[in-house]
């Protein structure tokens, strides 16, 4: 009988090789499974609350134009440059309340900390417009005599008497269109 020594070992840099691409895929796996997933959570997260205070600060924005001019506006641009420019918001946002000796500013910080007017035209995530409507409504009332004779049909148009803010990413709307009890009431509440 003859025997033949065969080794089954693999020369020494096969085994380099292998555990090389066990520790690389391994690293893949962590950063794939763990680290990802945490980053896009956090990620969007930020981006929730963004634009949540950001469809705050329209409403506030909203209520103060409606104040003033007794309507709202679906006008993003004049409702911004209203925040910025009219001496009735700076009035409203510099006063303190006599009661509590606190600020009636009724704007909320951003995420970063302060207030800034411009940030509140587009979405945070993709950097879309708000979208803000106005509703419309037109009433017909009919005039007529005692003896039931129809004198005229009056019809009046209201515009701008409920609003709806709506973030273009999903993350909630404020106000309703039909409904007067959701006026000002934000989804998330």
């Amino acid at each position: 009988m003859s025997y033949t020594n065969h080794s089954n070992e693999d020369p020494w840099y096969v085994h380099v090789a292998l555990y090389t691409v066990i520790a690389i895929l391994t690293v893949i796996l962590i950063k794939v499974a763990i680290i990802d997933p945490k980053e896009i959570m956090e990620r969007e997260a930020y981006y929730k609350k963004e634009a949540r205070l950001r469809m705050t600060n329209l409403k506030q924005a909203e209520i103060l134009w409606q104040k003033k001019n007794g309507t709202f506006t679906d006008n993003l641009d004049k409702l911004i440059d209203f925040i910025k420019n009219d001496k009735f918001v700076d009035s409203i946002v510099n006063s303190i309340d006599p009661v509590t000796n606190k600020s009636s500013n009724p704007f909320v910080k951003l995420s970063h900390g302060e207030f800034t007017p411009e940030s509140l035209y587009n979405s945070p995530k993709s950097q879309q417009r708000f979208i803000v409507r106005i509703d419309s409504t037109e009433s017909v009332d009919s005039v007529v005599t005692p003896s039931g004779k129809l004198l005229r049909v009056e019809r009046k148009k209201v515009i701008g008497s409920r609003y709806y803010i709506e973030d273009p990413d999903g993350y909630g709307t404020i106000g309703s269109l039909d409904n007067d009890a959701l006026k000002n009431t934000a989804s998330w509440e």
